[in-house]
């Protein structure tokens, strides 16, 4: 095909990079070659951020980026740089903050108007054509007539984002169940519980609030926080946020009811709520989370899976042009397809004749009753051949090592759950292949994959979120190999990423090319902030190897964020469930001998948060299972706070002894 034009992006590897490699507009990768141009002909920089699977990024290529007369503006006038957030999340943070100094709220596409230097002197997200236009006109000509304003308001934008990070170290911190419930309260002023999630339109799924609760719930034995999980994931499973004909769930609901989705499919959710419905279903024994559990298993492997063996990033919302068009469904269409069942299937979705999605069907069910039945399958079957005919949405076919990571720790959980081999060979599989690819025997790691090539050294976000999948590898193989790997990632990310003034991480490595301000990541979002990450895994190691530096850390860490977590828990809900941890002290329950891994399932059927299991079949240098294997016996120990009881042979008896101690 040829192509009227065609810019520096063509060398690149990113799909959302390639998408704008024929835009009239010059545009160029982030880089220095961009910013010496930039300096040497004295231009502001246009930063231009998105995704692949950002449906207003695609509406403002078109209108604008698309356009020949807008183009001329932008290239005559400007450097322009296009960055996909999801390859550069460090240059994302930055120009993200001074969108939300400058407007009061943040998204994408995002595009910042630079200094040569990097620093912003206006940012915004989506414009129209005329706006976009409009903002150009006005910041050349400030550029080039008033200069002295340009920057004086970049100075005082720059500022503004490094102070944004500003965390107080603090030195007295209690943690008690005083907070528990005010916590609690605030939750509850803001929840549905009609249907589940944050009252309100959009919904998002956030996993790590429902993992807080659902934590909260188990150790409370509060019934109205377990009832506002089960109602989020039952209706989210009720909802078109699910795919019932292909399995996954998209990105977040446009309403209050989880009914229609903004259509793309991401690979961070998708393993999370692998997570959180397994650990539900741990606790309940709900059929239906089990069932969701494997069928967004079957999506990620039959949608997102490599032949190499790692997952893709995203599924676009949009093909041929339209959103959700892949998954909707013409009245007619379905009554064809299903055939006599109609009626019956009827019965189960919400099925329009004037359809319930800009005039056709996205799949709704009126009860849960039946989910995952044999009948159900046999329609989804029907829809699914059908289904493939069409045209796909575009893939974003880079692998992120740290969302694979979020895949690697959900199969983990899903096996614990389920004590089923399928998810600890998929653990054990992706685990070699990220060693193989992205990860050096050093311990650094990169954070993309792509054609057989590992580019972008790793963020902060790429090694805690290793470390911890590495940790609940362990918790779930006994394979002290993983725990061995995830300390040593962990030395190599304190020698890296350590700030000891305030005992918090930076998000960019020390061998990062500097920027205009080195962020450090705290807020928990839809992925949990890789601060809060790594204080988990900085206590849970402390607590396995008996390493106080660590335990430390992570207790100043906490402390540190005290306050964030109490009064604002939405955005700090995995600092909350560290805080849990505190409150009420960790159990570690070692199980040595031949019958280990029989128990620990057992054990593990009481879904108690705050017990970690350890087994081993064999003599173990582990601090807490050291000299406790006996030859042709199984003994259990139940240990806390450095102090362990007499050892039992059953599992009653070591629950006995955890529950005598509450």
């Amino acid at each position: 095909m040829t192509h009227q034009h065609t810019n520096e992006l063509i060398h690149e590897s990113s799909p959302y990079l390639l998408q704008h490699a024929h835009n009239p507009v010059d545009w160029n990768p982030w880089g220095s070659k961009a910013w010496d141009k930039a300096k040497a002909e004295d231009k502001l920089v246009i930063v231009s951020i998105g995704y692949s699977a950002c449906h207003w990024c695609h509406v403002m290529e078109h209108e604008s980026f698309e356009d020949s007369a807008v183009a001329k503006i932008m290239n005559d006038n400007f450097v322009s740089i296009k960055v996909d957030r999801e390859e550069r999340p460090d240059v994302d943070q930055i120009y993200m903050d001074a969108v939300q100094l400058i407007t009061g709220h943040g998204g994408w596409p995002l595009n910042a108007i630079c200094l040569p230097d990097g620093r912003p002197v206006y940012a915004g997200t989506y414009f129209r054509k005329d706006q976009w236009q409009q903002v150009l006109f006005y910041l050349v000509d400030e550029y080039t007539n008033r200069k002295a304003e340009a920057l004086k308001r970049a100075e005082d934008i720059t500022q503004g984002i490094i102070s944004m990070d500003a965390i107080a170290v603090v030195e007295d911190a209690s943690f008690s169940k005083d907070s528990l419930n005010q916590i609690w309260n605030k939750y509850k002023s803001v929840w549905d519980f009609e249907y589940g999630g944050r009252r309100g339109a959009p919904k998002f799924p956030m996993p790590a609030n429902l993992k807080y609760m659902l934590n909260f719930a188990l150790l409370t034995k509060n019934e109205e926080a377990m009832k506002a999980v089960t109602i989020t994931l039952d209706k989210m499973l009720e909802g078109g946020i699910y795919d019932h004909v292909g399995g996954g769930f998209a990105r977040y609901s446009v309403d209050e009811y989880w009914h229609i989705p903004h259509f793309e499919k991401m690979l961070y959710d998708n393993a999370q709520l692998i997570s959180l419905y397994a650990k539900a279903y741990n606790a309940t024994l709900e059929p239906q989370y089990k069932t969701a559990a494997y069928r967004t298993l079957q999506f990620l492997d039959s949608e997102l899976k490599h032949s190499d063996g790692y997952y893709f990033s995203a599924l676009d919302a949009d093909s041929e042009g339209e959103e959700g068009k892949f998954y909707v469904w013409e009245f007619n269409e379905l009554k064809k397809i299903i055939g006599s069942d109609f009626e019956a299937f009827s019965s189960v979705f919400d099925i329009l004749e004037g359809g319930n999605f800009e005039g056709v069907n996205n799949l709704v069910r009126k009860k849960l009753e039946g989910f995952g039945s044999e009948q159900e399958q046999v329609w989804m079957n029907k829809l699914l051949h059908e289904r493939s005919k069409r045209i796909r949405p575009g893939l974003d076919d880079k692998s992120l090592t740290s969302w694979n990571a979020l895949l690697l720790e959900a199969f983990a959980n899903a096996y614990l759950a389920f004590d089923d081999d399928i998810w600890l060979q998929h653990a054990k599989d992706l685990n070699t292949v990220l060693h193989k690819n992205v990860i050096t025997k050093e311990g650094l790691i990169y954070r993309n994959y792509k054609n057989g090539k590992a580019t972008i050294p790793g963020f902060l976000e790429d090694y805690a979120l290793m470390i911890d999948a590495l940790i609940a590898l362990y918790l779930a193989s006994s394979d002290e190999n993983h725990l061995n790997e995830a300390k040593k990632i962990t030395d190599f990310t304190i020698q890296h990423f350590f700030d000891s003034k305030d005992n918090l991480f930076y998000f960019t490595s020390i061998d990062h090319e500097p920027l205009i301000a080195r962020k450090k990541e705290t807020t928990d979002n839809v992925i949990p902030a890789s601060n809060s990450v790594m204080a988990h895994n900085l206590f849970l190691l402390g607590t396995i190897f008996d390493e106080p530096f660590y335990s430390k850390i992570s207790l100043q860490m906490s402390k540190n964020m005290q306050s964030f977590a109490q009064q604002h828990t939405n955005f700090y809900s995995n600092w909350a469930r560290l805080e849990l941890k505190y409150i009420f002290p960790v159990y570690e329950v070692a199980i040595v001998g031949k019958d280990a891994k029989k128990l620990k399932q057992e054990f593990l059927k009481n879904s108690i948060p705050n017990v970690l299991v350890f087994t081993s079949e064999k003599e173990s240098k582990l601090p807490l299972l050291q000299s406790k294997f006996k030859e042709g016996e199984t003994w259990i120990y139940v240990c806390v706070n450095k102090s362990c009881q007499l050892p039992v042979q059953t599992v009653e008896e070591a629950l006995k002894q955890i529950n005598a101690k509450k």
